[in-house]
């Protein structure tokens, strides 16, 4: 046999074997494989209908949700609302109006906030303030409207459930602040570091004080709605809405310089007013310590002598 038939016959013979090792291996595999599903079926239940199988099953299970950026829902028993509300009606005797209007309010569970009354003979009128659980907000004022003539109705609401959330978490985090400056001046070792403690703890307690203040404000707010109740008697003005109107032209121009004019003259009338008793306390003491100061330092004139008589023209020479 030449020397490249011998390299021929030993390269098949090495390709045969490892066809054969390979063949082999996926055997084994195979039967590993069987006889571990058949192990394992008894402890792993089967995967439920619609559940996900396979290689990519963890990474879609930890996967957000597909609205994991939208804004969140919140139920209507869960938001965070401010009721306020005005309405004036006008009974016959305002009185028992009032009383009744009290009445109402505290048996819905709510007290009287503010009650302000004033009467004449023809005149006869009264502010009470309520406070109202929110619940029961719109079922007062129905109550109410019923004490006479309904003459006006103003509500309004104000959703602060965002303001709500944002306060528990800075009031959550703040408290965390505290909490952790207390353990620190627990383990402060130094006069310098204990007082630096001491200030930073102070200031971190002050905000959480303010914050939860803020929540407590807020919270009775929601809880407790307001409504003024204006009950007027029969002779009593109906409260009328205030309109703005705009006005310009040459007219409304001169019209306001005119008052501008009449306003500076009023107010430096005033001031001169007010500076003058003033003037005259002061003014008059001072005027006569000037003159007086002035006669003193006035120098005196020197007498003046009197003058030689005028020499008369020369004798003439005797003849």
């Amino acid at each position: 046999m030449s020397h490249s038939r011998w390299w021929r016959v030993a390269l098949a013979a090495g390709v045969v074997a490892l066809v054969a090792a390979g063949c082999g291996s996926d055997a084994g595999d195979d039967t590993a494989t069987s006889s571990n599903g058949q192990e394992g079926g008894a402890a792993a239940p089967a995967p439920a209908q619609g559940e996900a199988v396979g290689p990519g099953a963890d990474k879609d299970a930890g996967a957000a949700p597909p609205n994991a950026g939208a804004p969140v829902k919140y139920r209507l028993e869960d938001r965070a609302i401010i009721y306020t509300g005005s309405i004036s009606v006008r009974v016959k005797d305002v009185g028992a109006a009032a009383a009744e209007a009290t009445s109402i309010a505290t048996g819905s569970g709510g007290f009287v906030g503010g009650d302000k009354r004033s009467s004449s003979d023809s005149y006869a009128e009264a502010t009470i303030v309520l406070r109202v659980p929110a619940p029961k907000f719109g079922a007062v004022v129905d109550q109410l409207a019923k004490l006479g003539d309904q003459l006006q109705r103003d509500i309004s609401t104000e959703d602060v459930t965002e303001e709500a959330l944002d306060l528990d978490a800075r009031i959550s985090s703040q408290r965390a602040r505290v909490d952790s400056g207390r353990r620190l001046l627990a383990q402060a070792k130094t006069l310098s570091e204990l007082v630096m403690l001491e200030g930073e703890l102070a200031k971190r307690e002050a905000d959480l004080a303010s914050l939860e203040a803020k929540k407590r404000r807020m919270d009775d707010l929601t809880a407790l709605s307001t409504i003024t109740v204006t009950l007027l008697g029969p002779q009593a003005a109906a409260p009328v809405a205030e309109k703005k109107k705009t006005e310009i032209g040459f007219l409304t121009g001169l019209k306001g310089g005119w008052n501008s004019l009449v306003a500076a003259l009023l107010v430096m009338l005033t001031v001169l007013g007010a500076l003058l008793p003033w003037i005259i306390a002061l003014g008059i003491p001072v005027a006569g310590a000037l003159w007086l100061a002035r006669r003193v330092r006035r120098p005196r004139l020197a007498p003046v002598p009197p003058a030689p008589p005028a020499a008369g023209p020369p004798a003439a020479p005797a003849p």
